[in-house]
Order: structure tokens, then sequence, then C-alpha cells
């Protein structure tokens, strides 16, 4: 049913309010027109497997937009690399995404790193809040950002909660893969350095593609994410994103935590209410602390948050840190201010992350 003409226009004043007003103020109209709504008698559908929405600040966007504008206006980085826009599709569907290639590129192999969204966010956004083209022209690196379309989530988010977008060269993974597989083979990508990494959504897209595609991606980083296959629907997922339960016995095994294949960095905020901390530990189980050296340590540098860094092994040697980031939320740590979800008092993660990366080439 469509939305009535008083409702879009209450709609419109709260995002006037939002941007000149505040968050607050924006708010109570919002409720406002949703009470009114309610009492004219129009109903609310129930929640579909792809409503993942609704757990998103309703002015996420408007900071998104804001932050698209200011990367137009800084490309710096951009003048002096390539920052295209390419597509890739196969029988799950089609997806663009946006590759940086560094000037001076084609002379030698590179390390590849694949960046992958959370909700509500773009290539372009998280390309300014990470600041990774920054380094990939530093460091000499190719950047791929796949996007996740609104038609294929309302909220742009990788839906990391379906069975069918859990699986190896099924839906979504085959997707990212191929993207993957198609920059390997159309640019002078070192096949051993091949990474993955993501925020939120995309940081549990990633833990996924890690564990499904480990002859693939050397290693992968996820950031304020979940683990692979911890939810199989919406509700199921919403209780994850809690700290709450795992899958019931019936999705047992489909739910159970995947011994380790690569070596893997997290990253999350102890104060993070969109995903819980706990989550960031049950990334990695299966990773024993080394009984000869220390495993934790706290940094903090200056204006920095004060965080926990533990080094952990398999039991086949192989690698993980977990950054616990002491009163962060959802956010990037030590991310742009350009970009959306990004907390620039934090550690720097995309450094740490390819700091990480490239001590971790393939076996």
């Amino acid at each position: 049913m469509k939305l009535n003409e008083g409702f879009l226009s209450s709609m419109h004043e709260a995002m006037a309010l939002l941007r000149t007003g505040g968050v607050a103020q924006a708010t109570e109209a919002i409720q406002r027109a949703l009470q009114r709504k309610s009492e004219s008698g129009v109903k609310e559908s129930a929640p579909r497997d792809d409503a993942y929405e609704f757990v998103i600040p309703a002015f996420a966007k408007t900071k998104q937009a804001t932050a698209r504008r200011a990367a137009v206006e800084d490309v710096d980085v951009e003048d002096r690399g390539h920052f295209s826009t390419l597509s890739y599709a196969n029988v799950a569907g089609r997806r663009q995404y946006r590759l940086y290639v560094p000037a001076g590129a084609a002379s030698e192999p590179l390390p590849l790193i694949v960046m992958l969204h959370g909700c509500t966010q773009d290539a372009d956004d998280f390309a300014a809040g990470t600041q990774m083209n920054a380094l990939a022209e530093r460091d000499r690196f190719l950047v791929a950002y796949p996007v996740q379309p609104q038609q294929a989530n309302p909220s742009k988010c990788w839906n990391w909660f379906k069975p069918e977008d859990q699986q190896r060269e099924s839906g979504e993974p085959s997707l990212i893969a191929g993207i993957t597989r198609e920059i390997i083979s159309s640019h002078n990508v070192d096949p051993a350095r091949v990474y993955i990494a993501g925020m939120s959504a995309g940081g549990a897209m990633a833990a996924i593609m890690i564990a499904e595609y480990p002859e693939l991606y050397a290693a992968a980083g996820v950031h304020s994410g979940l683990p692979a296959r911890c939810a199989h629907n919406l509700p199921s997922a919403l209780a994850a994103m809690k700290g709450g339960k795992q899958p019931g016995a019936r999705h047992a095994q489909r739910g159970a935590a995947l011994p380790p294949k690569r070596p893997l960095i997290v990253f999350h905020g102890d104060a993070d209410a969109t995903v819980n901390v706990a989550n960031a530990t049950r990334l990695v189980k299966g990773f024993d602390l080394p009984p000869d050296a220390d495993s934790a340590s706290s940094r903090t540098n200056g204006t920095q948050r004060r965080c926990t860094v533990s080094r952990l092994k398999s039991i086949d040697n192989i690698d993980a840190e977990l950054w616990t980031i002491h009163g962060a939320g959802h956010a990037w740590a030590g991310g742009n201010a350009r970009g959306s979800y990004t907390d620039p008092t934090g550690p720097d993660a995309s450094a740490e992350m390819l700091r990480f990366f490239l001590d971790h080439p393939k076996r």
C-alpha cells in the first residue's frame, strides 16, 4: 500500500530537521509520523529475511551522502591511480565493483585486497572511510570494492544470514569470488597475496569467504562482524548480532564453528551496540594462545582509544589477531570521518590489517 501524502510530508519534515535541528528532533518527527500512520489504519508488513534495514539508524544515509560529496571534493589519491567502475555477472546475478589500481601498477605482481562494505554503505563511502586507496598508492597493491545494490537488500547489506549466501559457488559468495578471479586474470596480481576484509555485514561475509575459498584468499580481516554460518534467517541473525544463543540442534551442523584454514585479524569495539563484541571471540574460536610468548598486550597512543591485542595460533600453526577496542562503538577504527561508521580516535585498523596481510602470503 502506498504511503499517504501526510506521511510523506512528515518524513520530509524529519529529514529537514535532521539537517537543521539534529538527530533527536528528527527522531521525534519520525515517531509522530509512524504514530499517525498507525492510527490511520495502515498495516505494517511482516518482517522479511531481506528487511535488515531496521537495525540501521535512520540518519545513516544522510551521513553517507555527506561523505560521498566530501569524497568527490578530495580526489588527490584517485588522480594518481585509477579508480574505475566495473561489473561482473554469473548465474547468481550481477554486481558492480570499484577497483583502485595504483599508478604504474603494470610493472610488477601486486597484492589484492577485496573490501566488503557494511549496511547503508557503498564502495565510495567505504573507500573514503577506510582510506584503503591511499594505502594502496603508498604500499603498492590493488583494492576492489564489490557493491551490494538495494535490489539485493533494502539496506545494501550483504545477506550473510541466508543459507544460499553462505555456501561456496552459491549466491553472493560466488559473485564475490567471481569478481576476485576476474581481477586476478585481468591484472598483474600476485595470487599468493590476495586478501579479503569487511565491516559489519561485510565482515560477516568476509568470514564466510575465507572459510569457503581458502585456496583463493591468503588471509581475512573482519571488523565489527560475525562468524560464518552463525545464523540461518533474520531472527537468528538479530539474535547473533546481540550476542545471543547460536543456532539450535536443527541447525547445529551448519552453525558449528568452522576450523580455521587461513590467518585472520579481527577488530571489534567493546561498546558496540549493533553487533555484540562476543562475536569477535567467536570469530577466533579454534585459535589457541601460543604457550611460549606473550599473547596479549594493551596499547594506547595519545589520542587513540586503548585496545587489547591478543595474538593467537591454531593447532595447525595458523595465526590470528584479536583487537578489542575499549569504549568503541560500531565503527571502523582509525577511519576517516569522510566515510560513514568511522571512529577516527581508534587504532588504525586499515594499516594494521595491511601489515597483517602482507606478513601472511599464502603458503
